[in-house]
């Protein structure tokens, strides 16, 4: 990143770390409503500044100018110009009232006396919200996700009912605004991926823990990548479908669409937790891809999946799929729901059993790999992470599941990752990439356990992959290459052989290392082995006459 770049990045940081001291001295700080604070006022922000920009792009009077001298100027608008000016935008720009726009919030948090709008200066927090709730109903079309049920959810929630006493909810909004008015994303709107993807973890890095029944597990980046450019290569796939059934914040599918092109490809997207869909949203809006929002559903994949065909009459097909799932947790409650009659295609190898002990253990992951293996195009592609144990686990459904896939030849191949290369989890992780369209009679296998560096994250230890090690994956992979210790090209009939084990250590060559020697030389090697050998042998003679006689010295008293 240039010097214009980084110092945008560092300004854009002490702007979240504002919102969160405004959070601190709120009392609300570390909280469960803090991430939602401080999530939504950053997309406010944003969307605020997007809107102007986009204004200065479409209206040729306002070429030139920088976003605070556009917000100036469109203040002054009367009604029928200003309704004139929001007709050109794309529907990937949120549209603004004057009585939306930040500044116009700011003009009124130092009013003392009189009426605004008919909301009085002491409720200034109501004005704050309402004007959340109907820029979000202005908006609700295009920038709203949904429920499995088809209900919207909105882009905002009214923030200050995250202030339970009264009196501090009108110093509360006003700081909030007072932190936003000299801040600008000017100079961000032409950056690509990697721009906001910093931006993005770095906001919710504090917030990206479980608050719901699923384990929730952020994705590295350098996985998302490596998936991404195994997947699509060289390739520049037109027009395809993405899809992940527990999306998470977003991680695997923005390092995709970034690859194949955000212009090129539709998004689909579940995940149970509410928390989730909010930071994919805004992952979403950032990156460019408000074309997708449509396709965010929040619920239940396994039980209730929400993306069918046209017909309507089964699942939906895509042309690429990528899921880190949650690994392990209890679904005891929905377990019969999934394993249905009407589910037996879908989950062809089973479902796993209630344990009579340790619900949290049941292995859900399972369940997402054969659901994505129904959900995938004759010809799509996938790459889905797994416990490393799942490689080689020689009876249940883990087994029925790799024969399936050998069986019809659809494993491209398998990389094991170094272990912590998720910090919050000590589980070690391999990917499986899946390729319908497999017209290749090998598979590799690569083992990527030993790359990577220690360093410590909080107060866990998390393995870094370094750029080269992350180019000698994607290009072993990518070249369908063998390299001693590292990588193997295996046949299908090999896999079936060894129980359809995926573990690349099992199909290594062992080898013995021969050296050229004379006879002399040898003879000379075996004179010294003999040498050594009676030199020890004298020794162990005398130590058992030694501790022999010390033995029979001893006497009872």
């Amino acid at each position: 990143m240039d010097e214009v770049e980084q110092e945008l990045i560092k300004k854009t940081k002490e702007m979240i770390q504002d919102l969160k001291s405004v959070c601190a001295n709120n009392g609300i700080g570390n909280t469960g409503n803090e991430y939602k604070i401080i999530t939504q006022v950053f997309l406010y922000k944003f969307l605020n500044d997007k809107f102007l920009y986009e204004v200065g792009k479409k209206m040729p009077q306002y070429k030139g100018l920088s976003i605070k001298e556009i917000e100036s100027k469109i203040l002054e608008l009367n009604d029928n110009d200003y309704t004139e000016l929001l007709m050109p935008l794309s529907a990937s720009t949120a549209k603004f009232k004057r009585e939306h726009l930040i500044s116009y919030l700011y003009n009124r948090t130092n009013l003392h006396d009189g009426n605004i709008e008919g909301v009085k200066e002491k409720e200034f927090y109501q004005l704050f919200d309402n004007v959340l709730e109907d820029l979000s109903n202005f908006n609700i079309d295009i920038f709203s996700v949904r429920t499995g049920s088809e209900e919207k959810i909105k882009l905002f929630d009214n923030l200050s009912n995250n202030i339970i006493e009264s009196n501090k909810k009108n110093s509360f909004c006003r700081s909030i605004i007072d932190k936003l008015i000299n801040f600008s994303f000017e100079g961000a709107f032409n950056e690509k991926y990697d721009f906001f993807s910093t931006i993005f973890e770095f906001l919710i890095k504090d917030y990206n823990k479980d608050f719901g029944k699923y384990a929730e597990y952020y994705t590295p980046n350098s996985i998302a990548r490596i998936i991404a450019q195994i997947l699509v290569g060289n390739t520049q796939p037109q027009n395809v479908t993405v899809y992940d059934p527990s999306a998470g914040s977003g991680t695997l599918l923005l390092a995709l669409a970034h690859q194949i092109g955000e212009d090129n490809c539709s998004l689909y997207t579940q995940d149970i937790s509410q928390k989730s869909n909010e930071f994919l949203r805004l992952n979403l809006i950032l990156n460019n891809l408000v074309h997708s929002l449509d396709n965010v559903v929040h619920g239940d994949t396994l039980v209730n999946p929400a993306h069918y065909n046209k017909e309507h009459t089964r699942l939906k097909q895509f042309d690429f799929i990528v899921s880190n799932p949650p690994f392990k947790t209890d679904f005891s409650d929905t377990r019969d729901q999934i394993d249905g009659d009407k589910n037996k295609d879908r989950f062809f190898a089973g479902v796993p059993s209630v344990p009579n002990k340790k619900k949290d253990s049941m292995a859900i992951y399972l369940c997402f790999i054969q659901h994505i293996l129904y959900s995938l195009k004759d010809d799509g592609k996938a790459a889905i992470v797994v416990p490393t144990g799942f490689l080689t686990a020689q009876s249940g459904i883990e087994k029925k599941i790799r024969t399936r896939i050998i069986d019809n030849k659809w494993l491209k191949g398998v990389i094991s990752m170094p272990s912590n290369i998720f910090a919050n989890t000590g589980t070690n992780v391999s990917v499986l990439f899946i390729d319908k369209s497999n017209q290749a009679d090998e598979v590799l296998l690569v083992d990527a356990s030993n790359l990577g560096e220690k360093v410590k994250e909080d107060k866990n230890q998390k393995t870094v992959l370094r750029k080269n090690e992350i180019t000698k994956i994607v290009n072993t992979f990518n070249n369908k290459e063998s390299v001693d210790d590292f990588s193997v090209l295996v046949s299908f009939e090999e896999i079936a052989e060894k129980n359809y084990s995926f573990s690349a250590g099992q199909y290594f060559e062992i080898k013995i290392e021969y050296i050229e020697m004379t006879q002399e030389e040898f003879n000379n090697k075996i004179n010294y082995y003999k040498n050594e050998l009676n030199e020890l042998f004298e020794k162990n003679q005398k130590l058992e006459k030694e501790i022999s006689s010390n033995l029979e010295r001893l006497k009872y008293e």
